[in-house]
């Protein structure tokens, strides 16, 4: 499904070069993006990949936006200003009629909510353990002890941490926190996805979204430079390294070739003993 058609960044511009976010589009020639079901952002660090699905986020209105406010050159809010000026379609439903507004439930995900959350379960059960030590150290007895740790709420709680650690300390801690996250039709941005996974569970998280975006009507906007990532997604590929946002294929892509030459180079190690 394609709930967002297209996005066209300002074409506006100021006097200052270093305005954020004006200056990470100064030198762009193309300042439209068109969406399939699954589309990527390629690009390597301080390519703007964040900052693209941020701005998208902040007009959409979507949960998880991130206001990001540039008052050092004056009391000009120059990000909301840029935000303004952008402009979008939306797609069309199945029948051909128009979509009137992005489903609700929609969102912005990005890596570091995926380890907020992480940590935040570690962290309950660091809390309930110094719970529990508290009390002993207080002088409560062991049966007492095992009363409270019986109760009804606090082995509820425990049951919740236990299913929570098993969860999240098998490899897959983003797979599992993704589809907590992801619903059925809807639009996510997804901000480096992959970040923590290893291989193996990147080139699983994106036959994953290959299916969301298929069986289940989800759209998905993927920052990433993960050669897993970009060889296993299927959709269109834009190389925000380049100045006018060239589509690609993922093998034309400097970070995929990077890798390519890297192992290519080694060639003689892999070879059977």
């Amino acid at each position: 499904m394609i709930y967002l058609s297209s996005f066209l960044f300002s074409e506006e511009s100021v006097d200052n070069p270093n305005i954020y976010p004006y200056n990470v589009f100064a030198e762009k020639t193309e300042r439209r993006l068109y969406f399939g079901p699954v589309t990527m952002l390629y690009g390597n660090n301080a390519s703007g990949k964040s900052t693209v699905l941020n701005i998208i986020a902040n007009k959409l209105q979507l949960q998880g936006q991130e206001y990001a406010a540039c008052n050092k050159y004056g009391r000009v809010a120059y990000f909301a200003r840029f935000v303004a000026e952008c402009r979008y379609t939306l797609g069309e439903r199945e029948d051909g009629r128009p979509f009137r507004e992005i489903p609700g439930g929609s969102r912005y995900i990005k890596s570091e909510d995926i380890l907020y959350e992480i940590k935040k379960i570690q962290q309950e059960q660091v809390l309930q353990d110094g719970y529990v030590y508290e009390h002993v150290r207080r002088g409560m007895d062991k049966e007492a002890v095992r009363g409270a740790l019986d109760s009804y709420g606090t082995r509820r709680q425990l049951e919740n941490l236990m299913f929570a650690q098993e969860k999240y300390s098998n490899g897959e801690t983003t797979l599992q926190m993704l589809e907590d996250f992801i619903e059925p039709d809807g639009l996510y941005l997804l901000d480096e996805p992959e970040v923590s996974l290893s291989p193996e569970n990147q080139v699983a998280l994106a036959e994953k979204l290959n299916r969301m975006a298929r069986f289940l009507g989800c759209q998905f906007i993927v920052a990433t430079h993960s050669p897993f990532v970009l060889g296993t997604l299927q959709g269109r590929i834009y190389d925000l390294d380049s100045g006018e946002w060239e589509e690609k294929a993922w093998t034309e892509l400097e970070n995929v070739r990077y890798f390519w030459r890297f192992f290519e180079g080694r060639r003689g190690e892999f070879a059977l003993k």
